[in-house]
């Protein structure tokens, strides 16, 4: 919808709150890219043997699903870039969408079923917050 909404009613003018949109919009992607990358790298180089079949470093140590996360961060950042286009009300519809689907129905309950009964993974999550960072976990 802010993509639409952008791309149909722009005005051309630019607002201090459309710069933002940009910054979000720039952490968002480089939180989900960095989050993506650690997880790959460390799907990659894990030894199946040695039972440590969870990610918790990097950005995962903070988050459970830092890639979603970043995600959710990079459509709020669209819908800043919306604003001031006629009908930016709607615009708020993209990224309250894509975060109740990321966290609550296809992205974090989807990722995590399959460690239902893996005890490892239950005080990974008891501790960890499943898609906002918590940066004063120890």
């Amino acid at each position: 919808m802010p993509i639409l909404l952008i791309s149909r009613y722009s005005s051309g003018e630019w607002s201090i709150i459309n710069t933002i949109g940009i910054l979000v919009w720039i952490f968002g992607f480089t939180f989900e890219v960095v989050g993506d990358r650690q997880l790959k790298s460390f799907i990659k180089s894990r030894d199946r043997n040695t039972g440590n079949q969870i990610m918790k470093k990097g950005l995962w140590k903070y988050s459970r699903h830092p890639n979603y996360f970043g995600e959710a961060v990079l459509w709020w950042g669209i819908f800043l870039i919306a604003f001031g286009v006629d009908y930016f009300y709607l615009a708020i519809i993209g990224p309250i969408t894509i975060f109740l689907l990321l966290r609550f129905v296809s992205g974090v309950p989807m990722a995590e079923e399959r460690y239902g009964e893996n005890i490892e993974f239950q005080e990974y999550k008891r501790k960890t917050p499943a898609m906002f960072p918590n940066f004063f976990i120890k």
